[in-house]
């Protein structure tokens, strides 16, 4: 048996390719990250007044929220999941 099946023996394979599809998504999803610092989106924000800073602030919560509560009910799923299959 090589090393490497030694050191995972006894690992879910499911769970394996799950944290394996998490950290591809997650080095995939760093791109998007450099896109903060575009100069026309900061200029576009900075431009507006104290109505416009709010406008701004309200609609980044605005799109965070259903994606936020989406992610926490799946991550409640499976951890119901996993809780009763260890039970």
């Amino acid at each position: 048996m090589s090393g490497l099946k030694k050191q995972f023996q006894g690992v879910d394979p499911m769970r394996a390719k799950f944290a394996l599809t998490a950290v591809l998504a997650m080095m995939a999803s760093a791109q998007g990250a450099f896109a903060q610092g575009c100069a026309l989106c900061y200029t576009s924000a900075s431009a507006v007044g104290k109505a416009g800073e709010r406008s701004l602030d309200v609609g980044i919560l605005t799109l965070l929220t259903p994606a936020l509560v989406l992610f926490l009910s799946v991550m409640f799923l499976l951890y119901r999941r996993a809780v009763a299959a260890t039970a």
